[in-house]
């Protein structure tokens, strides 16, 4: 095994040189500008930069949500320039957790429904019993029958990460996780988050406009023009 290859074992997340380009003729722009970054597996990475820097865009390639132009991007030892676009959607399925800010909630599910859903299409047999244990580590054991209308934005968010956990994803991708709540309320979210986190030493992306909540992560990343600030991004130091 060469170094290369054991470097590549340890890291949750690794691209190389990755570019994104969107649009096209007059329209077109050059988003992601030779990114290279490497993210251990457990750590909590806070990503930061102004509206427009390239942040989202990033997490949609990680997420395998759009496909690079260049170079490569590898997730838990895969290459997703190897994966059809089914192949791409079951490893995300299998292995990814993703936390929106607008919560994503199906509003014709109770909270137990939404949680469910992607393990049902994962052939999860417990599907319901596991989905009840997450929604009660939330904190919204008392809630499982009720519909997205029914619940407060902070009880919404909490359903979409016990949605996010419940299929036991290696890495969490969150967007913005407490931007639609109140600072209480947000600071209840961050909390559960990190704690589910550490407890299943998941791999963590966050994308914040909040500095207080990237700075609860173990290393923080600005992302400026499309490409990245970190000192540390290919040692995989925090």
């Amino acid at each position: 095994m060469t170094k290369e290859q054991s470097t590549s074992e340890k890291n949750a997340i690794e691209l190389k040189n990755v570019h994104l380009t969107l649009g096209e003729g007059a329209s077109e722009v050059h988003i992601l500008k030779g990114l290279d970054l490497r993210v251990p597996q457990g750590q909590s990475v806070g990503i930061v930069g102004p509206s427009g820097a390239g942040k989202s865009s990033l997490l949609m390639v990680m997420a395998g949500l759009e496909r690079i132009d260049q170079g490569s991007i590898t997730m838990q030892g895969t290459d997703f320039n190897a994966l059809s676009e089914d192949e791409l959607a079951k490893f995300r399925g299998q292995n990814f957790g993703i936390v929106f800010q607008s919560f994503h909630l199906i509003p014709n599910m109770t909270a137990l429904e939404n949680v469910a859903v992607p393990l049902e299409l994962a052939g999860v047999k417990d599907s319901f019993e596991r989905a009840t244990a997450e929604l009660e580590a939330v904190g919204l054991g008392k809630r499982l029958s009720h519909f997205p209308t029914e619940l407060s934005g902070g009880e919404q968010q909490r359903v979409a990460l016990a949605r996010a956990l419940a299929p036991r994803p290696k890495i969490i991708i969150a967007d913005e996780p407490t931007g639609n709540l109140d600072g209480n309320t947000g600071d209840q979210i961050a909390d559960l988050l990190f704690s589910q986190q550490e407890k299943h030493n998941v791999t963590l992306i966050l994308v914040t406009h909040d500095p207080s909540l990237a700075e609860r992560c173990q290393r923080t990343i600005s992302v400026n023009s499309g490409r990245l600030d970190d000192s540390h991004a290919l040692d995989g130091a925090a």
